[in-house]
């Protein structure tokens, strides 16, 4: 009985979460320019208008630019910086980590303004290069706590038999440490990028109407009426959410992606 319970709780869950997606989506397909569901008439009208105007497709240019680099940047700033606070275990190791995920513990509000008065002070405000060093800094928390997950699980007796067999540390980074935590790396990137693929705040304060991305373009858009291609829009994005998610569980380690340690029996 609890079993049964504990299943129809969790496919309540689902169903809650799901509802929203089903409705853009339903949205997204209406024959007429009406933002009705369930859809009236079905028609991927509305999805290559979205691909055949320039101004959706500039921002839909600026948004991955700037999603790709930035969680690159993401994981260049992580990486180094999880791998000092394994290896070395420093006093001071704690405040420097907390340094790297207090992005996500302060409002993004709060993190917006601060980038917008740097970015002021030093005169490239309005630049696309502000927006993604922006994106990439906030979102460090993400593969920084991935790796620091994935260097967690790894058994320093390796690592000391190794250096004992003469290993220098970049041949032990680049043998043992960088394939162990290689899955991390891939998911936090793909969490970095898919979160700044639909970031809003910071890419407004920081760029403005400068660089539009696609968030942005879709709250400029309402301006002017709601039509069905917000809403394709829309399901653009959780399906390249979907994608990238998928393509980390296939060919990452989902178990060790999750936290596990123990192989499951």
């Amino acid at each position: 009985m609890g079993r049964v319970l504990s299943r129809l709780y969790m496919g309540l869950i689902g169903a809650v979460l799901l509802a929203p997606i089903i409705v853009i989506i339903g949205v997204s397909l209406n024959e007429k320019k009406r933002l009705l569901f369930p859809p009236q008439g079905l028609s991927l009208a509305w999805y290559g208008e979205m691909l055949q105007d320039p101004d959706w497709l500039g921002a839909l240019g600026n948004s991955v630019t700037i999603a790709v680099l930035a969680a690159a940047l993401s994981v260049s700033i992580a990486l180094p910086m999880a791998w000092y606070l394994w290896r070395w275990n420093p006093r001071w190791g704690r405040a420097l980590y907390t340094l790297g995920i207090a992005p996500f513990i302060l409002p993004p509000v709060v993190s917006a303004l601060g980038f917008l008065i740097f970015w002021q002070m030093v005169g490239l405000y309005g630049h696309i290069a502000a927006t993604i060093v922006s994106h990439g800094i906030f979102f460090v928390t993400l593969p920084l706590v991935n790796i620091a997950l994935g260097l967690a699980s790894i058994d320093r007796a390796a690592v000391e038999a190794a250096r004992t067999l003469g290993a220098d540390e970049r041949t032990v980074f680049r043998t043992i440490v960088l394939p162990s935590v290689r899955p991390y790396i891939i998911s936090g990137y793909a969490f970095a990028f898919v979160l700044s693929l639909n970031e809003y705040i910071i890419a407004y304060m920081v760029a403005g109407s400068t660089v539009e991305t696609l968030p942005i373009k879709i709250f400029n858009a309402l301006r002017y009426g709601y039509t069905p291609v917000m809403a394709a829009v829309t399901a653009l994005f959780v399906l390249v959410a979907a994608l990238v998610f998928s393509l980390v569980a296939w060919r990452g380690d989902l178990p060790r992606l999750l936290g596990a340690t123990r192989p499951p029996r």
